[in-house]
């Protein structure tokens, strides 16, 4: 059975932390389900890219997914207000799939109950909330994977490609888009 994950969009997120995942998990053969927050699928980034999400996120926030995606950006602050967002993620992890955290995003996971249970990093500016941030560019924790920000999309994506799949197909993803690490 193929894979799937979701991708949430929602105002002001950024736009590599994003697309870049989106892209990767594409390349692995994983359908991404790309959903907006809020009530019309166009959703701009904070660097001013509007996206056309497939779908709303109220029309599939029931739905299963081997993964969940949040990009971070600024428009994180309005999304931690949505307790249907914490509920998702609390469902997700009690189900021990994956949750993919780039940014600011983690932020979602101590407002979910997360954060305790788990080694993660997040973008600096949020260290006053997540004092425990690793200074690591991802760090995954069994099906959590967080990450540090907009520089650090392609690693990101990877370890979800490697996470969803297997580490051959994340090489070969790797290589194929001359990325170094690999």
């Amino acid at each position: 059975m193929k894979k799937s994950a979701l991708i949430i969009l929602h105002p002001d997120f950024e736009e590599i932390e994003a697309v870049t995942p989106i892209d990767l998990l594409s390349r692995a053969g994983i359908h991404v389900e790309q959903a907006a927050l809020g009530d019309t699928r166009f959703v701009t980034g904070r660097s001013g890219i509007t996206l056309e999400a497939a779908t709303l996120l109220d029309d599939v926030i029931d739905d299963e997914y081997d993964a969940i995606i949040i990009p971070g950006g600024p428009g994180i602050q309005q999304l931690r207000k949505h307790p249907a967002i914490c509920a998702l993620l609390r469902r997700q992890f009690s189900q021990k799939k994956i949750i993919g955290c780039i940014c600011a995003a983690p932020l979602l996971l101590l407002d979910a109950g997360l954060i305790d249970q788990i080694k993660y990093t997040a973008y600096p500016a949020t260290e006053n909330e997540l004092p425990l941030a690793r200074h690591e560019p991802v760090v995954i924790d069994g099906p959590i994977i967080t990450s540090r920000g907009a520089g650090t999309a392609i690693e990101f994506g990877l370890a979800l490609v490697a996470s969803l799949t297997d580490k051959t197909t994340a090489k070969v993803i790797g290589d194929s888009i001359v990325w170094p690490r690999n």
